[in-house]
């Protein structure tokens, strides 16, 4: 089964750090974005693998949106 589930990816100067929103505790990180894709990835499938079917229906039913705000200051 296929399922959709957010991922935040951030950037600092140790490299990139990823986290799933919906998902309490999925993180993972990579010292590429190549990287950090593959390995947040991993780490949903994984995550998804351990819970019910309740669980699943619950948590992935959320949906998360993202977006660029850019704002000026004085």
């Amino acid at each position: 089964m296929s399922y959709k589930v957010s991922a935040v990816i951030e950037k600092d100067e140790y490299g990139y750090y990823a986290y799933c929103p919906e998902l309490k505790g999925c993180q993972t990180q990579g010292e590429s974005l190549e990287e950090v894709k593959a390995n947040i990835h991993e780490a949903i499938e994984l995550y998804i693998e351990t819970l019910s079917d309740e669980e699943k229906q619950t948590l992935l039913s959320q949906e998360i949106l993202t977006m660029t705000v850019e704002v000026q200051v004085a």
